[in-house]
């Protein structure tokens, strides 16, 4: 009868630690942000522009047109138009920020150092969590930069207490999903400025949603669009928490939506990142 073959255990040294090799590249990510803040300063930057644009040029004629059953938009005018405009920038905010992680994503992987990480002994999932990690960070900050504007040029929530920490719960979930999808479109992207261009629509899809004009105002077959894309149950459920008012489906909807956004984008950055290189 042969003896049973006894395998020692690894050394320690040569052990997976999942949660020290996320906080280091956790580490890594923030430096880099901090080496180069023109990008931050440029991510935050846009939607502030948006924000003055729309409230302070277009605010007032805007304004005028919304309906008195808008959340927020009673007596119309400028300081109506950004109560009601603010959620759609405030979402502008997060889906800018995930653009930065899929350029970062990029970057990575056309130096190579993504090859190096793979030979590398750490736990392969740290990479992409120091990422994702490093992005939730910085959508948090920028998100605070920009409401923290907005409430300069005259946006008045009317939240207490218990909707800011719900619509900060929220804010995150959103950020969470679209950072997951931004890595998977990094890792897709060839190149650097292919990668700063494939987040683009997350961009432009407030526009074509309920985010600067009600929806009823649109032609039949946009306004079909606009009620259905998952941006819009997104925005009213951030106006209806920042302006204390009923939420309805579109609570679920947004939720649901988040859901589908990050599962799918972290099965998409999965498969890409285990690819043979």
């Amino acid at each position: 009868m042969t003896a049973p073959v006894l395998t020692a255990p690894a050394p320690a040294s040569l052990r997976f630690h999942p949660l020290r090799d996320s906080a280091t590249m956790l580490r890594r990510n923030l430096k880099r942000m901090l080496r180069y803040p023109s990008m931050t300063v440029m991510l935050v930057g846009m939607p502030v522009v948006f924000l003055l644009l729309f409230v302070y040029v277009l605010g007032g004629t805007l304004g005028a047109g919304l309906g008195a059953s808008v959340p927020g938009a009673a007596g119309g005018g400028r300081a109506a138009y950004a109560n009601y405009v603010a959620p759609a920038i405030i979402l502008m905010t997060v889906a800018a920020t995930v653009q930065g992680t899929a350029i970062s994503i990029a970057m990575d992987m056309t130096e190579g150092i993504i090859t190096r990480f793979r030979t590398m002994h750490i736990a392969r999932v740290s990479v992409l969590t120091g990422h994702v990690l490093g992005s939730m960070i910085q959508a948090m900050i920028s998100l605070a930069v920009v409401i923290g504007v907005a409430l300069l040029v005259g946006f008045r929530p009317t939240a207490g207490l218990g909707g800011w920490l719900a619509t900060a719960g929220f804010l995150v979930a959103v950020s969470f999903a679209l950072v997951w999808l931004a890595v998977a479109l990094g890792q897709v992207s060839k190149s650097v400025e292919t990668a700063s261009n494939l987040p683009m629509p997350l961009i432009l899809l407030p526009f074509l949603g309920s985010g600067f004009v009600p929806t009823d105002s649109m032609p039949a077959g946009l306004r079909w669009f606009a009620e259905y894309q998952p941006f819009t149950p997104i925005i009213e459920t951030l106006r209806g928490l920042l302006m204390d008012e009923p939420l309805g489906n579109n609570a679920w909807i947004a939720l649901a939506w988040c859901a589908v956004i990050a599962l799918g984008g972290y099965l998409w950055s999965k498969r890409l990142f285990n690819r043979e290189s």
